[in-house]
């Protein structure tokens, strides 16, 4: 009988040596994958007003039709393991109304989930307009459409499933948060739940997470000044609080318009980089004053090897929405600013607004 002693002898020689043995079924670390990585896309404001509902009316078919509003993003969209955006309205059913208290189609959810965003964040100040029934009815549609959210829930043990979310691939596990500063003061009642930002909750929130076996932690907040193209000392307090304890990335929305970004790439004194996004402006609306008639999507990589994970390579994807008149009718595209700011065929009028979107933008974070 050989001794436990030498067996571990033995087993650690096969090991530096590369082989493998019944007892270390592991590959031979020529083979053994030294690292994994995601690749995520973030997203600002869903909207719809109420001209945006009618664009989307297709006669013809006698339905609510989204899809031509998402498909010059979708290959953008679709090409990242996850792709998330905050819904700023309800799916509350009819009657569909705009400002100030929104109720989108179904259908806009649907198009959204097939341009690629599998995650839908919905804690923000519209998530009551439509009461509970509202709240709850927009958790079921995304629910039945196989997308994914957390921000608002119907109930404690739905809370305990969605907050955070949590979600795999690749052997890299994140979980993401979703907080609001408020519900434009509309009520919610008991059991139906919005997540609002309290620091106490935050930091037992963020402390919980990471005593976990999740690798990456990302916050997304609604908060902010609207219409403020500089972080108000609030978002800037809350996402040092996040930093202390724990995200490795905080993203924001709420103001309407494009805020700072902030890399800090892997250091000896942060060796798993940080990304911070004070706010990624409208993805989808019809304001159209200049700064808010576009907005931004960042993408970025999570990476993991044995003793290190990382935020790297993120990335600035400016985005304009184009609302062209066809037929009488306006329509609304999202549009990639590099792949159409020198589209010479869309009019002088609206290439001139999206150049100046672009530049405006170009100068506020650095690029």
């Amino acid at each position: 009988m050989i001794p436990e002693y030498i067996k571990y002898l033995l087993l650690s020689a096969s090991l530096f040596l590369g082989g493998k043995t019944e007892e270390n079924p592991l590959p031979e670390p020529l083979y053994a994958p030294d690292s994994t990585a995601i690749t995520l896309l973030f997203a600002g404001d869903i909207m719809q007003h109420m001209p945006q509902i009618n664009a989307a009316w297709n006669k013809a078919d006698s339905a609510y039709n989204y899809h031509p509003c998402f498909s010059y993003v979708k290959p953008i969209v679709s090409s990242f393991d996850f792709a998330i955006a905050n819904l700023e309205v309800t799916l509350a059913g009819k009657p569909f109304t705009g400002y100030p208290q929104f109720s989108a189609p179904d259908e806009l959810a649907v198009a959204a989930r097939d341009a690629g965003f599998g995650i839908l964040v919905t804690a923000n100040n519209h998530s009551c307009d439509r009461g509970n029934d509202g709240l709850l009815r927009t958790i079921d549609v995304l629910d039945s459409l196989g997308i994914h959210r957390t921000g608002t829930f119907r109930d404690s043990n739905d809370l305990l499933m969605n907050h955070p979310l949590i979600l795999t691939k690749n052997d890299i596990t994140f979980a993401l948060f979703n907080y609001t500063y408020g519900t434009n003061g509309l009520p919610f009642y008991a059991p139906a739940i919005v997540n609002l930002i309290d620091t106490t909750h935050l930091i037992s929130d963020l402390t919980s997470a990471r005593s976990s076996e999740v690798d990456f932690v990302i916050v997304y907040f609604h908060w902010g000044n609207e219409y403020q193209s500089h972080a108000s000392p609030t978002q800037i307090k809350l996402a040092e609080l996040c930093r202390r304890h724990g995200a490795d990335v905080v993203i924001g929305s709420h103001p309407h318009v494009l805020q700072p970004i902030v890399y800090s790439p892997p250091s000896d004194s942060l060796p798993g980089g940080h990304l911070l996004v004070y706010s990624l402006g409208n993805y989808v609306s019809n304001q159209r004053d200049r700064y808010r008639d576009g907005g931004a999507m960042i993408s970025f990589t999570l990476t993991k090897t044995w003793n290190k994970k990382t935020v790297i390579d993120p990335e600035v994807h400016l985005t304009w929405v184009y609302t062209p008149y066809e037929k009488g009718v306006k329509r609304y595209y999202i549009l990639p600013v590099k792949q159409f700011e020198n589209y010479t065929l869309m009019d002088g009028s609206s290439l001139a607004k999206l150049r100046l979107f672009a530049k405006d933008s170009r100068e506020l974070l650095g690029l």
